[in-house]
């Protein structure tokens, strides 16, 4: 197909031309030399007559090259599979119990170091950063850049947040975090809750409404439960009931290797494209080239004198 298909309408001056050089019954011109010796005329004979033809048709088929390619021929491109994105937002626990120590640093800096290393496996999906306590505060918004994170790591430590952060709300900061990831109508939503403690906010069946909450918006919920003991029955709840899982890592080891587990557990999903139209220069350029290169060696000396 071609992008401009009236122009096609110009292929009549290169068939007008073929028709002039095929069909004309000028040009003969006898000269003394012509005769044969015993005085007959010398006929050019068929062939030749036909080769020469075939010369002077070069350019009108050049000039046909030329009115194609000013069409814009274009062909259905192959489908292409292309990345789905997905929208991962971080809630992260600077409650006074986050400097505990864990490994050889604090929990907070164990957390931050994993999560930067995750980030190395999802290229090409957004993130976004909230750190909570008793209020929450959204860091980073929903970002490709992973530089933004790691930029944030000593800004909001625990020993450095403001007094409303010294306890623990986590209902609070994951619906915080909800508006965030709902916000965004393009990809998949989820979101990964790293804390060490438990909150009010999410017992007594609360846990169970927000889990419906963070379902119907399509949001799976995973958590982190960096503590030595088991991870709070509400936040099991929470994150089984949208399709994710809680963890309970014991050391630093184990810690990296529940990111690597989540990376697994949400493979990127690829998307089967439409076809599109691309321009399809390439068989025209070569019959051009082709041609060109033929008329030049006709011009060489193969062509039509009268003398």
């Amino acid at each position: 197909m071609f992008a401009r298909p009236w122009l096609l309408l110009l292929l009549v001056l290169p068939l007008l031309h073929l028709c002039w050089v095929w069909q004309r019954r000028g040009r003969r011109v006898v000269l003394p030399f012509d005769t044969a010796a015993d005085g007959r005329p010398r006929g050019s004979g068929r062939f030749v007559r036909a080769v020469l033809g075939v010369g002077e048709s070069l350019p009108a088929l050049l000039l046909a090259v030329a009115v194609l390619l000013l069409s814009l021929p274009q062909e259905l491109a192959a489908p292409r599979q292309k990345r789905a994105l997905t929208n991962i937002q971080f809630l992260v626990d600077i409650s006074g119990s986050m400097t505990a120590k864990f490994g050889s640093g604090s929990r907070y800096d164990a957390s931050m170091q994993a999560i930067n290393e995750f980030l190395d496996y999802r290229q090409g999906d957004s993130f976004g950063l909230t750190f909570f306590g008793n209020n929450y505060l959204h860091w980073v918004p929903l970002t490709s850049d992973p530089s933004a994170f790691r930029c944030s790591i000593p800004f909001m430590r625990p020993e450095n947040a403001p007094p409303a952060f010294g306890g623990t709300e986590i209902g609070k900061a994951v619906l915080g975090a909800r508006e965030v990831l709902t916000s965004r109508v393009e990809g998949d939503r989820m979101l990964i809750l790293v804390t060490d403690g438990m909150s009010g906010d999410i017992m007594n069946g609360a846990d169970l409404e927000i889990a419906k909450r963070l379902k119907r918006d399509g949001i799976t919920l995973f958590a982190v439960n960096i503590t030595d003991g088991q991870a709070p029955g509400e936040i099991v709840n929470m994150t089984r009931l949208t399709g994710g899982e809680v963890f309970s890592p014991g050391d630093t080891k184990a810690l990296a290797e529940v990111f690597q587990r989540i990376d697994q557990m949400t493979k990127a999903k690829l998307e089967q494209g439409s076809a599109e139209l691309v321009d399809w220069f390439a068989p025209f350029c070569i019959a051009g080239l082709a041609v060109l290169g033929l008329y030049g060696l006709v011009q060489l000396g193969l062509r039509y004198t009268p003398w």
